[in-house]
């Protein structure tokens, strides 16, 4: 059975959690701020915690940084109403697994749970080179899984765009970026692909770097790059052919996305560019 700790100085918060782990089959202990949290954390094992981010004593961010001088290093999602960009990229520097937004529905916080105690523990962590709320730059393994963390960090960082934009950004990164992943990293986790993040007044900038030779866009029948205007679905049945993971929507959609998506020579690093005017 796995163990989780719910840290959260409210206390119809920590038994709302406590209560929602407990029917899904999990031993759950709890704790109101971080000072409790790391004695419990030294005095017995953890798969995972839950942590709020503002508490007295002492704060989330802080007994973070902590977890990985304990004797038992679990994983941890933050959950927090706390959304503003410094908060959120103080949680990727000190390594959390996930970043929740509260409220969360109780079948999210399953699902996010279950994801988080069935990931591999022997992923290289995501590397931090610049953590600035204007220019994030992240060095990520190369696992499918990392996919959806990233997303859902670097997704706070444009939760003041319309609906529409997060949504043609989010769902273009996340194709690009399983793409690299998949075809640079050959999901070989010690592989890592580089992510930078520019956000400026007028636009926001990704870059995306894989760590494989590059490709051919006319070699790429299942990335709709090359597709006839008639039959725009073809890259479907090719990907289903071929093994390669369903739902993705190929490079022209992508480019349909957003204003401006430029490979680079080789076609091993990617920028894709959204105006915001």
């Amino acid at each position: 059975m796995s163990r989780i700790l719910v840290v959260d100085d409210d206390r119809t918060t920590r038994h709302f959690l406590s209560r929602v782990l407990k029917s899904a089959g999990y031993s759950v202990s709890t704790a109101s701020d971080g000072t409790l949290a790391l004695r419990q954390l030294r005095r017995q094992p953890f798969d995972l915690i839950l942590l709020d981010i503002w508490m007295p004593e002492m704060n989330g961010l802080d007994l973070l940084s902590q977890v990985p001088d304990q004797p038992f290093q679990p994983k941890v999602i933050i959950m927090t109403s706390d959304d503003t960009p410094e908060t959120m990229l103080g949680t990727i520097r000190r390594r959390a697994y996930r970043y929740v937004v509260k409220p969360v529905h109780p079948d999210e916080l399953l699902e996010f749970v279950s994801s988080a105690l069935t990931a591999p523990t022997s992923v290289p962590p995501i590397e931090v080179i610049s953590a600035r709320p204007s220019w994030v730059e992240l060095l990520v393994p190369c696992t499918l899984e990392v996919a959806d963390r990233i997303q859902s960090f670097l997704g706070r960082l444009d939760s003041d765009l319309s609906e529409d934009v997060r949504e043609a950004v989010g769902r273009v990164f996340r194709e690009l970026l399983l793409n690299a992943i998949e075809w640079g990293g050959q999901l070989n986790p010690e592989r890592k692909v580089r992510i930078s993040y520019l956000r400026a007044r007028r636009l926001i900038l990704y870059r995306i770097a894989d760590p494989g030779p590059g490709f051919c866009f006319e070699d790429l029948a299942h990335a709709a790059a090359g597709q006839a205007a008639g039959d725009p679905t073809a890259h479907l049945r090719v990907r289903e052919e071929k093994g390669i993971r369903p739902g993705g929507f190929g490079i022209l959609m992508a480019r349909a996305m957003v204003d401006e998506l430029i490979y680079n020579e080789a076609q091993n690093e990617v920028v894709f560019i959204k105006y915001l005017d």
